[in-house]
């Protein structure tokens, strides 16, 4: 039989894990990076999620690892959307994250399937098509996704037969006034970025424009084996939101719970099953000890929309479901309240010139010392968001 784990337990162990039960020092920053990567949408997001970990960080420390030195890269990941993480792992987060299949391709960035059948061709082919273009388009060059896009569109077409060219330059599905193609193309340069062609470059105005990653590092990313990448990405997964299943691994990822296999029977002598709350999950057996002696966590802090730590799938195991509509809004996500191991209710920030006003609602009243613990809080996210004074307002659902 799988022993018992408590919930308390498996709380205490994924803060522990995320560095939010205390703060790393400042030269931690890509130690917090590391853990699963760190999500970066909405912009901005990412600055709040490190700063939730590591101590005395500034916009301008990120901006150095990501411009400076580089050792901080910015590509779609999970699920397919923007993830920092450090570049010394980016095979982790670009190879380990690429499923093997067609299929499962296809399901990672969604919506593609019916422009490709369309075009009777495959994701891959696309994919091999769009990769075949990419050093003429970018070489050189910073873009955005659009310009990116309709350049490349405009060359895959000229190697298109007649039939399937007209296709290609049809109106697309996708976005007003965008051809099929390029909407094709959008889809590709995500699978790209996981086969490490290309990368994001720091923001200009309100977009993050796309470079080649042999030109924009100083150093070549490490050729690692799929399964190498594979194995290390779900170590790290487990690490940081275990006890989990296939199922839970595979929404975070991106993938059908089918498809984990090229994942999980990868490390499955590694792993021991647990009986969470009456189900079974998954840990790697080394973790086993320090699921069961983690410290019970303390402080507050203020989540931002997206967090690592509320990306987890089993959100029953760290908010009461009759919350669950209010910490993840499909539209307009709010940030989460951190107090002693428990979120606690949600935050919203609002800037008016150089005032910050933090809005506050919490699912019960709290005591005076974390209010004031909040107001702290607060303050050093003030100027992470461009301002130099903060007013903090509370509230209960």
């Amino acid at each position: 039989m799988p022993g018992k784990v408590s919930k308390s337990d498996v709380i205490a162990f994924r803060l522990g894990a995320h560095h939010l039960t205390e703060r790393l020092d400042p030269d931690g920053l890509l130690d917090a990076a590391g853990r699963c990567g760190i999500q970066n949408s909405p912009p901005g997001s990412a600055l709040l999620a490190l700063h939730a970990r590591v101590r005395d960080v500034t916009q301008d420390k990120v901006t150095e690892e990501i411009a400076g030195t580089k050792s901080l890269l910015q590509t779609w990941c999970m699920r397919g959307l923007p993830f920092f993480f450090p570049a010394a792992d980016a095979p982790v987060f670009t190879t380990g994250v690429l499923p093997p299949t067609d299929e499962a391709k296809r399901h990672l960035v969604t919506g593609v399937e019916r422009s490709v059948d369309r075009l009777g061709m495959s994701l891959t082919e696309a994919v091999e098509r769009t990769d075949a273009e990419i050093h003429a388009v970018l070489s050189g060059r910073r873009l955005a996704i659009d310009e990116l896009g309709a350049d490349l569109a405009q060359r895959i077409a000229r190697t298109l037969p007649k039939k399937q060219r007209e296709i290609w330059q049809s109106d697309g599905p996708h976005a007003e006034g965008q051809s099929l193609g390029e909407g094709v193309v959008h889809f590709c340069v995500r699978i790209l970025t996981l086969q490490g062609t290309l990368c994001f470059a720091p923001r200009t105005r309100n977009e993050a424009p796309f470079v080649l990653v042999d030109e924009w590092l100083d150093t070549p990313v490490t050729d690692t084996a799929p399964q190498l990448a594979r194995s290390e990405l779900l170590r790290r997964y487990l690490r940081s939101y275990g006890p989990s299943t296939r199922g839970h691994f595979a929404a975070w990822l991106g993938v059908k719970a089918g498809d984990v296999d090229p994942w999980w029977s990868l490390l499955e002598e590694e792993l021991s099953q647990v009986d969470l709350g009456g189900r079974k999950a998954w840990i790697l057996t080394e973790d086993l000890a320090a699921l069961r002696s983690a410290p019970e966590p303390e402080g507050v802090r203020l989540l931002p929309p997206r967090d690592p730590y509320t990306q987890m799938r089993d959100r029953d195991t760290i908010v009461d479901e009759k919350y669950h509509r209010e910490v993840w809004k499909t539209v307009g996500e709010p940030g989460a309240i951190l107090t002693h191991g428990r979120i606690s209710g949600t935050w919203r920030p609002r800037k008016s010139g150089r005032k910050l006003a933090v809005t506050v609602r919490t699912f019960a009243s709290l005591p005076k010392r974390d209010q004031q613990a909040l107001r702290d809080e607060a303050e050093q996210i003030a100027p992470l968001r461009g301002a130099s004074t903060v007013d903090v307002g509370f509230d209960t659902y």
